[in-house]
Parts: C-alpha cells; structure tokens; sequence
C-alpha cells in the first residue's frame, strides 16, 4: 500500500490549543513522523471556546475562527518543515468536541472542512465520530487502532494511556489472550480537566504544573469515595464520556491544595478500576497527552496499577504528538473504506469507517 504524506490536526478536551503532526502512513501498518507543532490558544479564544460546550453560546462564530486558526496552524506546520501544501495529499481535522452524549446518539466537534480545505489548498477529512455513533457506537475512543500500528513489536499485553481532559486507554493483547493485536479501548474517567478547572477556578493559574499543588495537599477520602460513586465506573466497556460528566461538588469545601490531590487520585483511581474489566493486566503501561507531565499523577498511578508506568518517549512515540498524528493516519483509512472503529473499541456494533471528505473545489 503506497504511502500518503498527511497533516493530522487535534483541538483536544483540554482546549489547550491545536496540535499538527505530519506524517507518512498507509493507514495500516506503516507510521512515519515527519514534523509537529502545538500552538497554544489565547485566554479570549479559549473562553470563548469554553462558552460552546454543550452546544450553547456563539458556535457558528466560535466554528470559523476554529478552522481558521486551524489553517494557521497548517501554514506554520508545512514552513516549519519545508515543505509545500502541494505535497500533502490529505488532511485529517479533528475539531473539537463541544457536545457528547452517545447514549443520545449525538456528538458534535465543530470545525468546517469545506472551509479548510478552500483556506489550505488540501483536500480536507472531518466528522470522523458521527457515523460510530449514529450506529450505535460510542464514538470514542478513535486512537485505538493507531496505537496497535505504532505498537507492533512491542511487548504485549500493554496499554497506552492517553490523559486529556478525559483520560482513555487503549489495552493490546497478543495470540496468546486472542486474537493477534486484540484491541480494547474505552474512557477511563477524568483526566486534566476537573484538575484544570478547579485550578482555574481558584486562581491558581490554568493547571497543576508538575502535579505540585496536588503534591502539597492531601487526598479528602470521603470526597474521594463520593467522587467514585458515579454510575460510569460500574459501565462494562467499551463506553465513553463528555468532558463535564462528572460533577466536582464533593471537593468544593477543600483548600486548592487538598482539592488538587483528591481530583488528581479521582484520576488515577478511575484508571486503575478499567483494570478488572480487561482481559489480562498489562505489562506495563505507556502514557502520553498532557497528564504525563504531572509527576503526582504519574506516581498515583504507578501506586494504584503496580506494573511500570511511563510516558511514551520511553519507547521513542512523541507524547504531544500522538492524537494528531492519530487524525492523520486515519484520514487515510476513511479514504481507504478501512474501519476506524471497532465493536471493542466504541461498542458499534461492526467494524465501522467514518469521516466526511471535502475535496479542493473544481
């Protein structure tokens, strides 16, 4: 299968800013990172981009300044590796997710395509979760599968943990569990974003740099439990969730600092609770988005899980750039007819492809 040279673009649950990755993929089994770049949003457009969740405030301003600021970031990414627009043959936008509710059959992620495309000069892949649900799926998590590209020759059973404002894994067995390269995927619970939020909320800046407010405080383990309590955990997988799914009211009477602990053990808790539900503990653990540099989180969750727990450099991936290299790789396989979904990844109930293709117009 012939390579194609692609751009994946990533606006995450954290609304941190746009990751460009470009890569060479067949969207099978061969990934070949070229460049990357993340350009971070600035407080007026991330507040107004907060404003959009659940699909409330300005969405359709919010969307064009979105996908323009997604076709800067293409610019940036093709100058910064030398490269010509004319040499990329697909682009694979993500957008971002204002509004997920699965169990509703709705999932929104705003960014215009067509609007991409024209502002580019490259021919533009969107909306790679709507045919997952519209089936029945929970359309997410959708890296599972790039994840098992990147992981071949790795040893298995492992899993790749991706913290963003949600927190989801991705579980590779070997023939010995299943079938060779099994895949199991879902959302753990939270990831950054109730830490970010409480953080904002109090003043303290935007997150929990190194995990050191959550170092200095202690854990509240009856706000801790009631965070647990929450119907989700108990879900078979796979299933997914929205990033405000879960209420942070059992922390509101703690100082920052004690806040900052519970939520970030209310993270690593989740995780280590998907553990039971998999077909046999991981090896170890990689772990990349965000949340990897959170040493506190890092340490809880080497505590809660007992195999090793690392970021994704320690076998050479670029943490950052994983999730848009993801939306590359799998702009390829739309176009192909290939699945991005599997029934063990999102729960649809086949082998399903997906994304809406925007070609240059004539």
């Amino acid at each position: 299968m012939p390579l194609k040279t692609v751009i994946g673009l990533m606006s995450g649950t954290s609304m941190d800013g746009i990751d460009a990755a470009l890569l060479r993929t067949d969207g099978i089994a061969r990934v070949e990172p070229l460049a990357f770049l993340t350009i971070p949003y600035d407080d007026a457009f991330r507040a107004a981009l907060r404003g959009c969740l659940g699909g409330i405030g300005p969405v359709e301003a919010v969307e064009r300044a979105l996908t323009d600021a997604h076709a800067d970031a293409v610019a940036r990414l093709l100058a910064q590796a030398g490269v010509a627009a004319s040499a990329i043959d697909l682009i694979g936008f993500h957008g971002h997710t204002i509004h997920h509710a699965p169990d509703q059959r709705r999932t929104w992620q705003i960014g215009d395509g067509a609007r991409l495309a024209a502002a580019t000069g490259i021919a533009v892949v969107n909306d790679f979760r709507s045919a997952d649900v519209a089936a029945g799926g929970q359309g997410a998590p959708l890296v599972p599968l790039f994840h098992r590209a990147l992981a071949a020759g790795l040893p298995r059973p492992l899993a790749v943990l991706n913290i963003g404002g949600v927190a989801n894994v991705t579980w590779i067995g070997n023939e010995r569990i299943g079938t060779d390269g099994a895949v199991i995927a879902c959302d753990t619970g939270p990831g950054n974003a109730l830490i970010d939020d409480w953080v904002l909320r109090h003043d303290g800046g935007r997150y929990d740099a190194n995990g050191a407010l959550a170092a200095a405080g202690a854990v509240n383990a009856d706000a801790l439990a009631a965070l647990l309590a929450h119907p989700y955990f108990a879900q078979p997988t796979p299933k997914s969730l929205d990033r405000d799914a879960f209420d942070p009211a059992p922390v509101a009477g703690l100082s920052l600092a004690d806040g900052a602990a519970t939520l970030t053990a209310f993270t690593a808790e989740s995780v280590a609770r998907i553990v039971p539900h998999l077909p046999a503990v991981p090896l170890r653990w990689l772990v990349c988005g965000g949340g990897r540099r959170n040493a506190t989180l890092m340490t809880m969750l080497a505590d809660r899980l007992g195999v090793p727990v690392a970021a994704v450099e320690s076998v050479g991936w670029d943490g950052d750039a994983l999730e848009a290299q993801a939306f590359g790789y799998l702009a390829v396989r739309s176009r192909l007819g290939l699945p991005l979904s599997e029934p063990a990844t999102t729960g649809v109930p086949v082998p399903m492809t997906g994304g809406r293709f925007h070609p240059l117009a004539a």
